[in-house]
């Protein structure tokens, strides 16, 4: 038997050992998820010949699809199990009074982005909605990010078929940072104020800063605990002539405590790095007290925005500085209840949701 072979064989028993649709997701991720051990040697297969590289490719997609179909016929097996598993416990007993229909309420993440928009909105943030499908130069080209980013692989951004009237391949957004573009070009032609990349030319009077947040969809090819293909972000963008990175720790110390409203919590800004800012800080989070007390707690990332990126926003990046971050709804929304699975949210159970109300 081959590599091959066993893992093939190893990932039928992974799955049989999974007695729930969750734990069957995490079963799939250890295989074929991003990291998962298909994926991990079909990178391997770069140091390889054509020759070798064309029989251990058609061999790594022959265990894939043997990978799939074990777990297709597992996920099957548990959908009947729970079926069979209803059918005999619901009995209908016609002595029993009528039930009454209950009243609806807010998703709990809802409440977090009306929440979020409600702490910002107080500080002078605007808050910007646009579309979910987007061209890859919003996506991706406008925010810095160069055509062999890993960000724009099939893997993590999900296309789709035909293209903009721009002639640009479109997607589905896989965060909500084109909106910063969008919004400071929106700006500009409202206030007359801007640069032209092309002749490096500014043109118009003094303009507003630009202070915006934009809440939304966004969609990644990930399922897990902690993952999913639809999730939401929250991207906030602060520019103008004299905005600087003490003013993004600022604000969003500012904005942690009085969301977790908790003045004890202490914010840590460690550096790592993005394409669209420069510099670039993760932000965490530890709590004083509680079940999460003494852990630090990644909740969003942040940075300068770098100039690139201003000059695509149609600025001055000699004019004009300033900070960007982006953080999950769907992850503060867990910290804030005490939710550990993120698939909660989107299974539409009743019972999970009306705790919420």
């Amino acid at each position: 038997m081959n590599d091959l072979d066993t893992l093939v064989e190893s990932a039928r028993q992974r799955f049989a050992t999974a007695h729930t649709p969750a734990e069957l997701e995490n079963a799939k991720a250890q295989f074929v998820g991003k990291s998962g051990r298909l994926t991990e040697l079909m990178k391997g297969m770069a140091q390889l010949s054509p020759e070798d590289k064309r029989t251990r490719g058609a061999a790594i997609n022959a265990a894939k699809q043997a990978v799939e179909a074990a777990l297709a016929q597992r996920r099957q097996a548990l959908a009947d199990a729970e079926l069979e598993q209803h059918l005999k416990a619901e009995a209908l007993d016609v002595t029993l009074p009528g039930r009454q229909h209950g009243r609806g309420g807010l998703h709990p993440v809802t409440l977090t982005m009306e929440r979020i928009e409600g702490i910002f909105g107080s500080m002078g943030f605007d808050v910007a909605d646009g579309p979910e499908i987007e061209t890859d130069w919003f996506s991706f080209t406008s925010l810095n990010n160069p055509p062999n980013h890993p960000a724009r692989s099939m893997q993590d951004t999900f296309y789709i078929d035909g293209t903009s009237a721009d002639g640009l391949p479109l997607n589905l957004r896989p965060h909500t940072s084109p909106m910063q573009v969008r919004y400071a070009h929106a700006h500009i032609r409202k206030y007359g104020n801007g640069f032209d990349p092309r002749s490096g030319q500014l043109y118009g009077g003094p303009m507003p800063d630009i202070r915006v947040i934009a809440p939304g969809r966004t969609y990644r090819v990930d399922s897990d605990a902690t993952h999913s293909p639809m999730f939401h972000q929250c991207e906030g963008l602060w520019l103008g002539e004299n905005v600087s990175f003490k003013d993004l720790k600022v604000v969003f110390t500012a904005f942690c405590k009085t969301f977790f409203e908790n003045d004890d919590l202490v914010l840590r800004f460690r550096p790592s790095f993005f394409p669209f800012t420069e510099p670039s800080a993760e932000i965490d989070i530890q709590f004083p007290s509680g079940p999460l007390a003494g852990r630090w707690l990644e909740v969003s990332g942040s940075g300068q925005v770098h100039p690139n990126v201003v000059r695509n926003m149609g600025l001055d990046p000699e004019c004009y500085i300033g900070f960007a971050f982006g953080m999950g709804p769907d992850r503060l929304t867990m910290l804030r209840y005490g939710v550990n699975d993120l698939r909660l949210f989107f299974d539409g159970d009743i019972r999970f949701l009306s705790q919420f109300q």
